[in-house]
This record gives C-alpha cells, sequence and structure tokens, in this order.
C-alpha cells in the first residue's frame, strides 16, 4: 500500500497531475481506491497507480470535460477565467473568450502541445502589429506560429491556447519558458484612420522613446483599456502561476528597463517582460511601463 503512494507522488511530480483529477485530496488510500474505480471504468488494470497510460487517460477525459464545460455555461463567448494546465484559473475582467466560445479563436497547428505540466519563468508583452486580433489570429495560422493571448482594440482578451502549451512566439530558446500575449496595436500612426473610422478612436501617441538605446520615431501607444485588460491578465496568470513574481526588469534608476535583460535573454529571470528584454532584434513594447502596471496591480490587493 505505502509502495503505491509513494508511486502516485512520484508520477504526480513527473507528470503534473494532482489527486483532485481523481476526486480525491491527498495522496493516500482514498487516493488509490478513486484510481482504481476510474481504471474501471475506462478498461484500464485496476491497480491504484497512475501511470503513464492512466495518465494519458485522464487528461483526455479532462480535455473533452473542458470542452464540454465552455460549450454549456459559456456558450454566448464570456468568461471570467484563464486556463492552465486543462484548469480554470479566475480573472477579473469582463470581456474574456477562450478558444471553445461561440466566439472563440483557437489555434489548431505552431505550436507545441504539452500534457506533463510546465512551469514558465516569465509573461512576455508583444505588440502584434495587425488592425485586431482576430487579424493576428489569422497571421498565427498562416506563418505557423502562435501565442497564448491577444488583447484586442476594445480590451477582450483572448486565449488561443492552454497556457500549459508552448507557443513560438518568443524565438527557439525562450518558448518553453514563457508565456505570451499579443496586443492589437498596428504600431505606425499612419493606420489613426482606420481605427477611427471603426469606433475605436484615436489612439494615444508616444514620442521621444528609445529602447535598447536607440531613439525611435513616433509610434501609436496602446488603448487606455487594453492596458486595463493586460493588468488584469498579469494577475490573473501570477494568481495561476505564483512562482512568476509581480516583478519587470528596471534601470539604474530602478524605473521600467527598455533595454535587454541579461537574466531575462538567458532564461535566468522569473517575471513580467517585453519582448525586447529577450533580444536586440526586437522592440515590443517600448513605452510600455511594466512597472507601474505591477505597482497598480501590488496596490489594489492591499
Amino acid at each position: 500500500m505505502v509502495d503505491k503512494i509513494f508511486y502516485n507522488e512520484a508520477s504526480a511530480a513527473k507528470l503534473g497531475w494532482t489527486p483532485e483529477w481523481f476526486g480525491a485530496y491527498d495522496f493516500d488510500e482514498n487516493l488509490l481506491k478513486k484510481i482504481r474505480a476510474f481504471q474501471r471504468e475506462y478498461d484500464l488494470t485496476a491497480d491504484g497507480m497512475c501511470g503513464p497510460t492512466t495518465f494519458r487517460r485522464i487528461w483526455a477525459v479532462r480535455e473533452s470535460k473542458l470542452e464540454q464545460f465552455e460549450k454549456a455555461e459559456v456558450r454566448e463567448g464570456g468568461s471570467n477565467h484563464i486556463i492552465y494546465n486543462n484548469e480554470y484559473f479566475p480573472i477579473d475582467w469582463h470581456k474574456v473568450v477562450l478558444p471553445f466560445n461561440a466566439n472563440g479563436l483557437k489555434l489548431t497547428k505552431g505550436y507545441k502541445k504539452m500534457t506533463k505540466q510546465r512551469k514558465p519563468k516569465m509573461f512576455v508583452s508583444h505588440w502584434d502589429v495587425c488592425l485586431s486580433s482576430k487579424s493576428c489570429w489569422k497571421v498565427l495560422n498562416r506563418r505557423g506560429l502562435s501565442v497564448h493571448f491577444a488583447i484586442d482594440n476594445d480590451g477582450t482578451i483572448y486565449q488561443f491556447l492552454d497556457m500549459n502549451h508552448v507557443a513560438y512566439h518568443a524565438g527557439g530558446k525562450h518558448n518553453s519558458t514563457t508565456v505570451g500575449v499579443e496586443i492589437s496595436n498596428a504600431y505606425y500612426p499612419k493606420h489613426q484612420g482606420w481605427y477611427k473610422r471603426n469606433g475605436f478612436g484615436e489612439r494615444p501617441i508616444i514620442e521621444g522613446q528609445k529602447v535598447h538605446g536607440r531613439s525611435m520615431k513616433p509610434f501609436m501607444d496602446f488603448y487606455p483599456v487594453q492596458k486595463q485588460a493586460l493588468k488584469a491578465l498579469m494577475k490573473a496568470v501570477h494568481g495561476a502561476m505564483p512562482w512568476i513574481p509581480l516583478e519587470c526588469p528596471l534601470d539604474k534608476n530602478g524605473e521600467t528597463s527598455y533595454a535587454l535583460d541579461a537574466a531575462a535573454s538567458k532564461n535566468r529571470y522569473n517575471g513580467f517582460v517585453s519582448h525586447y528584454h529577450l533580444t536586440k532584434r526586437k522592440i515590443d513594447c517600448a513605452g510600455l511601463d511594466l512597472k507601474t502596471l505591477l505597482e497598480e496591480i501590488k496596490n489594489e490587493d492591499n
């Protein structure tokens, strides 16, 4: 009996499952009974141990139930959760659309599907250089790329895929250690007319910004509602992954850094970053004051 309990503890640590998956609360005799019942239901060897075969079966069952829950409970297209490792985590935002919602945007390729739980180190912000999140989703599909989230012009948060999967958004060595969001922003001021014609209003303009020590030409900023949505998303990601602290790279004056961060570029940083923190080849999201956003999140919790 004890050997089976130890086996399940080791299996859970390796594969990323918990007793709650089987309706239990601890690694004990009750869990063994619950696993046996599950194994009998699915014609598996009822030994009470969650090995690779039982894990694959429980994963498939949970994934199926996830889709059923979404279709039944949020058919109209709204949710107040995000998904990590086939589990729901709350988000304090009124416009969240998950992949299985009626108007959801689901990626079906361009990422690495994971069954074993992964623990990302960083949350990476990007601007998509597209006119909308739906346009971004189409571009990602065409290019065989992916990202976990997108924030549209009106602040709607789309989750494209489970945060446990490896999205191709940050570059080879950073993909497996990160979660990412593409924030809708066509970047170039020449696109202002499109936003006004489509009812979003004129975007703020950032001038005099530097990144990697180089001056940038004026470019469009995010809408305030997008920054509020980003705050809600960062807080929710931290809630799902508390080992990602509410911190960002800082410069010598203690303010948000707008340059390559040596630790982040080497995957030795835990926290919230912009894409330019990872590589000098990128400039997104220059002008996004991560420190201020994170401080506001902390203050809201006090």
